[in-house]
């Protein structure tokens, strides 16, 4: 368990949040959302001791084990993967060390047999016999071969490590467990994995996640960073979005009653105050007015871009033909092997694989960047396309234009100050923002000015390879509501599960062999594929 008592936090003068009163308690999992900069991970922080607040305290009962899920991917290299789970239980890896040194001494003393009975007992009491056996469990479970267990950390590729610090993070049956982007980089089975094991957790658990339907799946609270205050709310992240809606729009209508009912009684007051027959019913009239008030919604440090696209002209029949589409990488590696499929025009596929490369190569050629090795490519002539690169940097590294101006390059006709300020302001570029270069803004920054560009081509084929890397839960929410309501074609790929699950209405695999092409939604791919196995 978990209490937070008037916590604050601030940086530099600038409150992230403050007086925050909070229980976490055992069989619970709670998400923390909020705006980029909330202070959601800070909080985390403070909970394990690595930052100090501002004000309040944190009380966490002796005896209590918190296990949190390391970022730095280099930390461990000098160890192998054993190990490094192994460490999640700290005090277990240190009594495994003290034993091995005490049994490798040459002149093992009685005191020494004494101290080694000791570690004995305790390393039995922490379940040391079954930690080997543990950590494969949970190598294996996160998709990774009982094999690299002796091999050495710094031999691993990025996203095997990112699985071992995870299974390192779960090791030991922790009470406590923080998770920061825990999904970042793992695919659709490892995250199913890590749902089912933390639905049986018996411990208290803390993630900060971008993933909406992870979060949906785990959490059994939620608890929001906005308004400079942290509020927990019971339920999963759909529940809370419902209900967070819902009351912004209770208050909206409030406030719109409100205000028609004090501007009735004003003009009331206007025109009978002066009349002695209507003065007394003026004067209660004045006494109501004065009792009534808007209620001022807080300003949210939330904040929504609106994504829409609008099609200059509706797709024709014919979308899209491949036929036996083959690519190697510059090195000879082949990435494509005989990809064929067709496109109709109310397909919304969702392209998925193991190769990210193979995809975005795969990407790179229907935008017609890259030509195929072999094979044939043919769009229908009444498709328009635009295209989201997973990789943007050749749009902004080398160009100093300002954000206005770098917009108004596409934007046609409509190239005055007043509309393009009006357009970057609906994508959350406000005042003098739209006066910023563009090669010195955030990746989210850079990825909204994307989706600006996009929307301003009317195209009615959309092409989005990984259009969620570097957003916020609001604006992926905002890209996964533009693209359901998109009436056009859509080919996308994307590790937002709930994206997958709401817009596409077709999956095609990438595969070395070539690809696995079905219709239905994502959950219904993923159970077929199983049954097959």
């Amino acid at each position: 368990m978990i209490t937070v008592n008037n916590l604050t936090m601030s940086f530099g003068g600038q409150t992230l949040f403050k007086d925050a009163d909070l229980k976490f308690t055992g069989g619970n999992c709670y998400g923390i959302i909020g705006a980029n900069g909330a202070g959601k991970s800070t909080f985390l922080r403070i909970l394990c001791g690595d930052l100090e607040p501002t004000k309040g305290e944190v009380i966490i009962p002796k005896k209590t084990r918190m296990s949190v899920l390391k970022q730095d991917h280099f930390a461990y290299d000098e160890y192998t993967v054993l190990d490094t789970v192994i460490m999640g239980n700290q005090r277990l890896y240190d009594i495994m060390q003290e034993k091995d040194a005490l049994y490798a001494k040459e002149d093992f003393s009685d005191a020494d047999g004494e101290r080694a009975a000791e570690l004995e007992g305790e390393f039995a009491e922490l379940n040391g016999w079954e930690a080997e056996s543990e950590a494969s469990k949970l190598i294996q479970g996160l998709g990774l071969s009982e094999d690299i267990l002796y091999s050495q950390m710094s031999a691993l590729s990025g996203n095997e490590k990112v699985k071992v610090l995870l299974a390192q993070a779960l090791f030991g049956s922790p009470d406590i467990i923080l998770l920061d982007e825990p999904t970042n980089h793992l695919d659709i089975y490892a995250i199913r994995w890590l749902e089912e094991f933390l639905a049986e957790y018996f411990g208290t658990v803390l993630v900060v996640s971008h993933d909406r339907h992870f979060l949906n799946n785990v959490c059994t609270h939620i608890v929001d960073f906005d308004y400079g205050k942290v509020k927990m709310y019971v339920g999963n992240y759909e529940f809370w979005y419902e209900s967070s809606q819902l009351m912004q729009r209770l208050i909206k209508q409030q406030n719109k009653k409100a205000e028609e009912k004090i501007k009735e009684l004003q003009d009331f007051i206007s025109r009978f105050s002066a009349n002695k027959s209507k003065s007394k019913q003026a004067n209660s009239r004045r006494k109501l007015l004065d009792k009534l008030t808007v209620e001022e919604m807080p300003a949210s440090s939330r904040k929504y871009p609106y994504i829409g696209f609008t099609p200059d002209r509706e797709p024709g029949k014919d979308i899209l033909k491949l036929d036996s589409i083959c690519k190697a990488a510059e090195d000879g590696t082949p990435l494509l092997n005989n990809i064929t499929f067709t496109l109709g025009r109310t397909d919304k596929v969702a392209i998925i694989g193991e190769s990210e490369q193979a995809i975005t190569m795969l990407f790179k050629i229907l935008a017609e960047e890259v030509e195929p090795d072999s094979g044939s490519m043919k769009w229908g002539i009444s498709t328009s396309r635009s295209y989201f690169p997973k990789d943007n940097s050749e749009y902004f590294n080398d160009c100093d234009l300002s954000i206005v101006d770098w917009i108004r390059q596409y934007s046609g006709n409509e190239d005055t100050e007043t509309y393009l300020r009006g357009f970057l302001g609906k994508m959350l570029f406000s005042g003098d923002d739209i006066y910023k270069k563009v090669n010195v803004l955030s990746g989210g920054e850079k990825v909204r000015c994307m989706f600006s560009r996009m929307m301003l081509f009317g195209s009615n084929v959309l092409l989005l390879d990984q259009p969620t890397n570097h957003l916020d839960l609001e604006s992926i929410t905002a890209v996964n509501n533009a693209l359901a309501d998109f009436k056009g074609v859509v080919i996308f790929t994307t590790h937002d599960h709930e994206i997958m699950q709401t817009v596409a209405n077709r999956i095609i695999e990438i595969t070395p062999e070539g690809c696995i092409d079905k219709m239905g939604t994502y959950e219904e791919y993923l159970d077929w594929k199983k049954n097959r196995e």
